[in-house]
């Protein structure tokens, strides 16, 4: 039914516009008494043998929302409601801004695909607290922060920090975001030595503005030389971070099957062509810190086989953002529900553990 839909009304629709209506439709859900709650019974992740424990937190479900669908933190919960075991929100900049001129956001149908060059366009990293400050326990919540555009390379780290001291009060995990190609410079920040005094201050921020350890992530960029994931994953033990993010939208255009007029905009690319390489990101990571950092794996996630496949590989936890905007509302339920009969007919009755 919703492919019908999709092919039939969604995809006449300019794509930013079918999510604007797709996030007021789903406040309008949370504004209702008892909406919420009703579709937890219904859809959100109950089998206790997809449980995972990470982070310090208790996952309903491996499978999560990947960050830049709920920007500012407005429909988390009914996200949670419709199956996703977490919600990552953001990414939220110090400052707020509108992002980059529209039209911004293009779908390339026969590559299940999707091209954005949104710019993070978010209401700053205070509106996102004072929205998250009185949240209930009921969806896990990660927050994802990056550098206002304005702000100078020089100063990326008082605008991280800015966000973290409002933020890691109301987050049950931060990311920091270096990965984005679509904010001038920022991606820069991914080198070593520009990434050890982001990190190590964020650390701190978050440390001072909470009494609890906030779990601290980076989220790097599937384009990175292998020796440059290597340098990340090397930095990210060494200051004790929690964890890896990979991967974020590629820059990359090959192999294609879109017209050409559409796989020529500039932004980044993200969807199923972006899945063979998040998967060598992945192995490539669990391979380099054997297991002592969770790593969660996003880029080209679709199916239960391909949630089941990341597991195996080293993932902890995989989220998906673009394979919902071609699977529909129920797409995560929908993989919950195949993930438990995965784990009901294998061998050990519970989710893969990565091949060594």
């Amino acid at each position: 039914m919703y492919r019908l839909l999709f092919s039939l009304v969604i995809a006449r629709i300019p794509a930013e516009t079918v999510h604007h209506l797709t996030l007021r439709a789903l406040r309008a859900v949370q504004a209702v008494p008892g909406a919420v709650p009703l579709l937890r019974r219904l859809l959100a992740p109950r089998d206790p043998a997809l449980a995972v424990r990470a982070l310090g937190l208790d996952f309903p479900s491996p499978l999560g929302l990947a960050a830049g669908f709920d920007k500012d933190a407005v429909a988390y919960e009914a996200l949670g409601g419709f199956g996703f075991g977490h919600v990552e929100i953001g990414t939220v900049t110090g400052r707020p801004q509108p992002g980059n001129p529209r039209p911004r956001l293009f779908r390339l149908v026969p590559d299940r695909a999707v091209i954005n060059r949104m710019g993070f366009n978010n209401a700053g990293s205070q509106a996102a607290a004072d929205r998250l400050r009185d949240r209930g326990a009921g969806t896990i919540v990660g927050v994802n922060i990056g550098k206002t555009k304005v702000v100078p390379e020089a100063s990326a780290t008082a605008d991280y920090v800015a966000s973290t001291e409002r933020l890691a009060p109301h987050a049950d995990y931060l990311v920091v975001n270096v990965s984005s190609p679509n904010t001038p410079g920022l991606r820069d920040l991914q080198a070593v030595e520009h990434l050890r005094p982001l990190l190590t201050a964020v650390r701190e921020a978050a440390d001072r503005s909470t009494e609890r350890r906030v779990p601290l992530l980076v989220k790097i960029a599937p384009d990175l030389a292998d020796d440059d994931i290597d340098a990340v994953a090397d930095l990210a033990l060494g200051l004790g971070l929690d964890g890896i993010i990979a991967a974020n939208t590629t820059i990359g255009r090959d192999a294609l099957l879109s017209p050409p007029v559409l796989v020529k905009e500039t932004g980044g690319l993200s969807g199923a062509p972006l899945k063979e390489r998040s998967l060598d990101v992945l192995r490539r990571l669990r391979s380099r810190t054997g297991g002592r950092l969770t790593l969660i794996s996003v880029g080209g996630v679709e199916t239960a086989d391909d949630v089941w496949e990341r597991l195996q590989a080293g993932a902890t936890l995989v989220q998906g953002y673009t394979g919902m905007i071609y699977g529909g509302p129920l797409w995560a339920h929908r993989i919950n529900r195949a993930l438990s009969r995965r784990v009901r007919d294998s061998a050990s009755k519970s989710l893969p553990a990565p091949r060594p």
